[in-house]
């Protein structure tokens, strides 16, 4: 497997080049202080989704996820962070909407508990997930529900111990797919393969619709620290990945 880059601090003058994807980690568990900054940078709706929320921790993180968004994204564009604005497409997947500074910046999020990841490049599609790491999933019997055929075999067949993480990694793989095809569960987890075996690389390795999808795509494991699992999929196969780690004041 190709191992994920370590999680560097990002130089001071950041560059993205078109062949390059970035991948942010980042906390979400941030102070109080930095958290009403970051909501300082929210639009109204925004706001008043994050007020939908029944529990405090669910509405801090959301606030936390989507500031953070905004000042990764500023970065690059030289706006400041509640100056963007998004637009979502029918399945909910979202974008910048179109401004001459924003046009081909592509970007993806995803969070589980308190860790996000966040992947940004230029005009490819891109999609990440991250998942904690639950003992209590009952994974073959969601492998059966969920995954291919294939898929369901290969877990079986994996020693007990491994069958956790080959869940998990399969899982991740196959929602960043999803995710950047930005189509969401429209596309039936169970109509493609992706790889899952702890230590096979990452992959996807058939899909139902067209014979020639998986030659289209890449997909990188990702670590983003112990108890996740994560995963990252590319439209195309000439990048290079460089992962940042976020701090938060």
């Amino acid at each position: 497997m190709t191992p994920s880059p370590s999680w560097d601090s990002p130089p001071k003058t950041l560059t993205l080049p078109s062949n390059t994807v970035h991948v942010w980690r980042a906390s979400l568990a941030v102070p109080a202080s930095y958290l009403r900054t970051l909501e300082g940078t929210l639009t109204a709706d925004e706001c008043a989704r994050a007020e939908r929320f029944y529990f405090q921790e669910h509405r801090e993180r959301f606030i936390a996820g989507r500031g953070l968004l905004r000042n990764i994204l500023s970065r690059y564009l030289g706006r400041e962070p509640g100056q963007l604005r998004f637009c979502y497409n029918s399945y909910g997947k979202p974008a910048l909407i179109e401004e001459a500074d924003a046009e081909g910046l592509r970007f993806n999020l995803s969070h589980s508990h308190d860790m996000a990841l966040y992947a940004v490049t230029h005009d490819r599609e891109i999609g990440i997930d991250i998942e904690r790491f639950r003992p209590d999933v009952e994974a073959e019997k969601l492998a059966e529900r969920f995954f291919s055929p294939r898929e369901a075999t290969v877990l079986r067949t994996l020693p007990e111990q491994l069958r956790k993480e080959g869940f998990f990694n399969c899982w991740t793989r196959k929602e960043a797919y999803i995710k950047a095809e930005g189509e969401g569960m429209a596309i039936p987890l169970s109509s493609f393969d992706v790889s899952l075996a702890p230590g096979e690389p990452a992959a996807l390795l058939r899909s139902q619709k067209d014979p020639q999808e998986a030659s289209r795509w890449s997909m990188q494991a990702l670590d983003p620290g112990p108890g996740y699992a994560a995963a990252l999929a590319v439209k195309g196969h000439d990048w290079e990945l460089k992962c940042w780690q976020w701090a938060s004041m």
